[in-house]
């Protein structure tokens, strides 16, 4: 197969230096210029606001901790969308891998919990598959019934092995969870961790808000946590740098032309489909392993908000990681910030949308809608905060749903969506 797949006018490369209209992609000095930004946006937010968990290493840990099950469902979809099959039932996958995580964990550890939470998403995810790709149901309609079926087959099937009677109650289990599993245990780097602990402690400007933000990446991280992040790099390497990639992002930007090359499109959205399961499915059993046990409804919608990190990150797997790590930071502060930290956040984010703001007005040479709406979205954040001391309860709590509406709102201008995504595709049609 050549290195290029022509879907129309924009073409999709082997190499992926141009994805839509000659758009250029980040560079690395760019990426790490724009990481040092925000650093010094939360350093100077810490001093403004007296908040010192926006920095704490253990806020980032818990972060970081939160983030993985919603950027594993986040790399889910993008393994299924990129190949033109819609992925809603990411919930369920995430459900059916937690429960089966929590039956094998607590009889034999918490590594077979992994597989046996993999072996559960993909399951969900045949089932999508066989409806989606092979009887052309609405990929909607089906990743729906993938929720609502998981959720009733999880409930079930925790009711009949771990209700009363069972020997699972006898060790501690219910209808509502399994018996606690063994710790998986977790990673220190030696020598680096304690170093960049006592650099924290001595509260210098930027300096220990770096080393509080980079601890959390040295110290106490699960095993899951680091398999996690070679997922990531492994799907950026596999989609964007082989030709495997290349064939099954084609099945999602044009089928018909990827088929007349001899590609077997079915295959390859198959494949998409069950590796999205299975990612999806390693995030419920991440669930499991964290808490040591699956307890029903623990997934909260993390797979929707896996979805949401999906979109927001432009069906790339850099943007699904940044993306996640967002929300698992603002689910971090409303747990263990409050509304205090929360309020704080406020203020960075009005400081955000004037940059961006200002970033349009100057690209565009003039006052854009887009750009008045950020300014005068960043006057009312700052409004908002300098008028208030404390966040209330109820927005704490829903502190992640709203980030997510606000960035995707801010960034739907810019999605570029795979050109065949749920659309029907019969073998041999001729458009």
């Amino acid at each position: 197969m050549s290195s290029e797949v022509q879907t129309g006018p924009d073409p999709v490369r082997v190499r992926g230096k141009v994805e839509r209209g000659g758009r250029p992609r980040l560079s690395y000095p760019v990426v790490l210029l724009l990481i040092a930004a925000a650093l010094l946006l939360l350093s100077l937010a810490r001093v403004v606001t007296d908040t010192q968990s926006l920095t704490d290493a253990r806020q980032w840990g818990s972060a970081l901790g939160l983030a993985v099950p919603i950027g594993l469902a986040g790399l889910g979809g993008l393994w299924s969308e990129r190949s033109g099959v819609i992925n809603i039932g990411l919930e369920g996958m995430m459900m059916l891998g937690m429960f089966g995580a929590g039956w094998i964990g607590w009889q034999y550890g918490p590594w077979p919990a992994v597989l046996a939470g993999v072996i559960g998403g993909v399951l969900g995810a045949l089932v999508h598959a066989v409806a989606t790709v092979t009887f052309g149901v609405d990929h909607i309609v089906s990743g729906v019934a993938i929720n609502i079926l998981a959720l009733g087959v999880v409930q079930f099937l925790a009711h009949l092995w771990f209700g009363e009677g069972t020997e699972a109650s006898r060790q501690g289990g219910n209808d509502k969870q399994s018996p606690r599993m063994d710790p998986l245990g977790e990673m220190n780097v030696p020598g680096v961790s304690g170093w960049l602990a006592d650099i924290e402690e001595q509260n210098l400007f930027f300096v220990s808000d770096t080393a509080g933000v980079l601890g959390a990446l040295v110290s106490r991280v699960s095993w899951l946590t680091v398999i996690a992040v070679l997922l990531f790099f492994a799907t950026w390497f596999l989609l964007w740098r082989t030709s495997f990639g290349l064939r099954l992002r084609s099945c999602g930007e044009n089928p018909v032309a990827t088929e007349s090359l001899g590609v077997n499109v079915y295959l390859y959205k198959y494949l998409a489909v069950l590796i999205s399961g299975a990612l999806a499915g390693l995030g419920g059993a991440y669930l499991a392993v964290f808490i040591r046990m699956y307890q029903d409804g623990q997934t909260g919608g993390r797979g929707f908000l896996g979805l949401a990190t999906m979109i927001f990150g432009n069906w790339r797997p850099g943007g699904v990681a940044v993306g996640a790590g967002l929300f698992g930071f603002m689910d971090a502060l409303q747990i263990r910030g409050g509304g205090d930290t929360v309020h704080a956040i406020l203020l960075l984010f009005a400081v955000l949308l004037a940059v961006v703001a200002v970033w349009q007005m100057v690209r565009a040479r003039r006052l854009t809608l887009a750009a008045g709406f950020n300014a005068g979205l960043a006057v009312l954040l700052f409004a908002w905060w300098a008028a208030t001391d404390t966040m209330p309860g109820e927005l704490v709590t829903a502190s992640p749903y709203l980030t997510t509406l606000v960035v995707l709102t801010l960034f739907s201008q810019r999605l570029r969506v795979p050109r065949a995504i749920g659309r029907p595709y019969r073998r041999g049609q001729s458009t």
